[in-house]
């Protein structure tokens, strides 16, 4: 089952109005703009997908809805240039929610968890020429090393690297399970017990495929300066280096130039456009934490631009 992280938080942050227009950055299946579209009945909205098997999915749900919304498939980087080819240059609100959805964690033959075997694919669009299996097999050492320590985080990423290699030099790394047992033998037993010893590695390789931190920063910019007076945008993150990228971004846009900080009257040419809605990041209730596990290491930080 497809369970949409933080929904009422992000309904609740958005401020809808009845006659806005809203944009969904990462349909998934719908969950979020399911509920943007029951409270939207004069406005629109437009999401963007890249897992042509979402939009499939989505449209047939969102049809017993309503019929005010557009489904784009395209990366959210290139939301701006998809919005304005509807002739949409400004909306009054924007969700991101970066985390991968269930179906394709849940849907083995596409290669994203650790859980079940299946050959290594990991890609969100199944367009995207680079798929797990290439990262795995076709990257150099250095190089796993360094996507492995970085996106995942992981302490023992040189070790992971080394072996990875060693196997495939043998014959290609195919499944998903073949890589767990590679990265399992790469690290002290100890290190095994409590979580899952491949969650770290799936997630960097998932990032690198997909370009996920890349793009990050770009999108959510161009997604900003998007936004009307008064509009608000919802960021969910699953891990650190996401939720840093954000944070940054929001903290950019919502802090007086620090050439006339120390002023004792900032003019209002200086001051800034956006403001947070939340000093602190929301984390997920403890209802849903008991209702979904995938919810514990979501976070979700609000900006609204004031002028």
């Amino acid at each position: 089952m497809h369970y949409s992280v933080m929904l009422k938080e992000v309904i609740d942050n958005l401020n809808l109005k009845d006659t806005g227009i809203y944009v969904d950055a990462t349909l998934g299946y719908a969950g979020h703009t399911g509920e943007i579209l029951k409270r939207v009945k004069r406005g629109f909205i437009f999401a963007f997908d890249q897992d042509i098997n979402a939009i499939n999915y989505s449209k047939e749900k969102l049809s017993k809805i309503g019929s005010n919304f557009l489904l784009i498939k395209s990366n959210f980087l290139y939301m701006k240039e998809e919005l304005a080819k509807q002739n949409i240059n400004s909306v009054d609100g924007i969700v991101f929610d970066l985390g991968v959805s269930s179906p394709q964690l849940d849907t083995k033959e596409r290669g994203f968890s650790y859980h079940f075997d299946s050959r290594l694919d990991m890609r969100m669009d199944l367009d995207n020429p680079l798929s797990a299996y290439e990262v795995v097999n076709n990257y150099s050492e250095s190089d796993l090393t360094r996507i492995i320590s970085t996106y995942g985080e992981e302490k023992h990423a040189k070790s992971i690297a080394k072996n990875i290699v060693k196997a495939r030099n043998i014959k290609p790394i195919e499944t998903t399970l073949e890589l767990v047992d590679v990265i399992k033998k790469s690290m002290p037993y100890k290190d095994t017990i409590n979580k899952h010893p491949a969650k770290k590695t799936f997630q960097a390789i998932r990032i690198e495929v997909n370009h996920e931190l890349d793009i990050l920063e770009t999108s959510l910019k161009n997604a900003l300066s998007l936004l009307n007076v008064g509009g608000r945008m919802v960021v969910i993150t699953f891990h650190s280096l996401e939720d840093r990228i954000v944070k940054q971004v929001f903290k950019e846009v919502s802090s007086v130039d620090p050439v006339v900080a120390s002023l004792p009257v900032i003019p209002d040419a200086y001051q800034p456009d956006f403001k947070l809605v939340t000093d602190k990041v929301i984390l997920p209730s403890k209802e849903e934490l008991e209702e979904n596990n995938r919810s514990h290491s979501s976070k979700l930080r609000v900006i609204e631009r004031i002028k």
